[in-house]
């Protein structure tokens, strides 16, 4: 394989990297097939918004189409996966624990909470005890709150002992099903005995290997692209010495303007028939900027945004089709009523608008029904799109 890439090639290699070169499954789906969308794609971040669904149901659903929606649960309580912060807060296959220890030790992004720590012995020790006699627990437990309850942003002492444990690795967290808070417990309890036992790496070499891992799931890209899946820093003499090693290649992207990397094991395939809606934070798109280059798409999620602000809407999923992002749609789940609501929904240029809605309207159908959303899909006026949508509907 050559190591100089056009645009659209680089773009086939990184879909077919993110498991959007196999074909959804046909049968009973389970957690072997969370394990195969998790070789491709390495984590799965956690969000916290409902407006749709969850953001870490989503991936699956892209990669698998309908599936059990207990899947990352029922992994996580089976100790195959294992929360950390690695992108953001993410799901984690449970065997890369050991190359976070560097991580979980002395990573700079927690050091404000280490101090915390060094100035409270005792109470970090108090919760250690709590959790080893009581079991496990939610913050609120603690009952050690000195702001108004309720407030989303109350990190008050207990807490703060809590999340200390929780980057430094002596407790680990799942999540409670009702209200999605973090569950909290001694990681011996929570964790298989051969990873926490399993040897760590260096930094250097951890952070080599997460290197490596994420050009696995990228299949190529540029330093940034790569150091940002597991959001670390000083990674270019890192990189130097891993195409060295001939652990990556360097390789040049057509109308790129930074030197890319490719793994050695990427594969670019001569076409990509997929068809998804991508989570705001699907590996895919969630740096934007690299979705820029290899899509030319310009997307920035608008939940923040005031409403009279926003361009396209609250919840806005990018539509892949093939191997473009061909659209772009505002989704909310109508729980009450049963639909799922397209408040908005918005074509790129050039594209073939009745094609386009076609298969758009069949994956809205799709996740209707994998959401239990039993009375379909309802389309708004809003949009340059939603008159094709609608058109498909009749």
């Amino acid at each position: 394989m050559t190591n100089e890439f056009s645009a659209s090639q680089a773009r086939r290699i990184a879909l077919h990297a993110q498991g959007f070169g196999n074909k959804r499954p046909t049968g009973r789906v389970d957690r072997r097939h969370l394990r195969k969308v998790l070789d491709h794609i390495g984590l799965i971040q956690i969000d916290s918004v409902n407006v749709l669904v969850r953001s870490q149901e989503l991936p699956l659903f892209a990669r698998l189409g309908p599936h059990p929606r207990t899947l990352i649960p029922d992994a996580t309580a089976a100790g195959e996966l294992f929360e950390y912060w690695v992108h953001e807060a993410c799901h984690v296959p449970v065997e890369q624990r050991p190359l976070y220890r560097w991580a979980m030790e002395r990573h700079p992004r927690w050091a404000s909470m280490r101090a915390f720590a060094e100035e409270r012995p005792d109470l970090i020790r108090s919760v250690l005890d709590r959790l080893r006699d009581d079991g496990p627990l939610v913050a609120s437990d603690l009952e050690m709150r000195d702001r108004p309850k309720g407030q989303w942003w109350d990190w008050d002492d207990g807490k703060r002992a809590l999340e200390h444990l929780f980057r430094t690795g002596e407790v680990a967290a799942s999540r409670r099903p009702n209200d999605f808070g973090r569950l909290y417990d001694l990681a011996e309890r929570v964790i298989p005995a051969a990873v926490l036992d399993a040897p760590a790496p260096s930094e250097a070499d951890a952070k080599k290997e997460l290197l490596v891992l994420a050009a696995k799931y990228h299949g190529i890209g540029t330093a940034a692209d790569l150091a940002d899946y597991h959001r670390l820093a000083h990674t270019r003499s890192l990189l130097a010495e891993l195409v060295e090693d001939g652990r990556l290649i360097a390789t040049t992207v057509d109308g790129w303007k930074q030197p890319t990397f490719m793994h050695p094991d990427a594969h670019l395939p001569r076409w990509i028939r997929a068809r998804a809606l991508l989570s705001p934070f699907d590996p895919v798109v969630w740096f934007r900027d690299r979705a820029e280059r290899l899509f030319g798409f310009h997307y920035r999620i608008e939940i923040y945004v005031p409403q009279p602000k926003r361009v396209h809407g609250y919840y806005v999923l990018p539509f892949l089709l093939g191997d473009e992002l061909v659209a772009r749609v505002d989704l909310k789940s109508d729980r009450k009523n049963g639909r799922l609501l397209v408040q908005g929904v918005f074509g790129e240029p050039g594209i073939d608008e009745a094609y386009v809605a076609a298969e758009m309207c069949e994956e809205l159908e799709l996740m209707a029904g994998w959401l239990g959303l039993d009375h379909g899909v309802s389309v708004a006026d809003r949009g340059d799109l939603a008159p094709a949508l609608q058109a498909e509907q009749l």
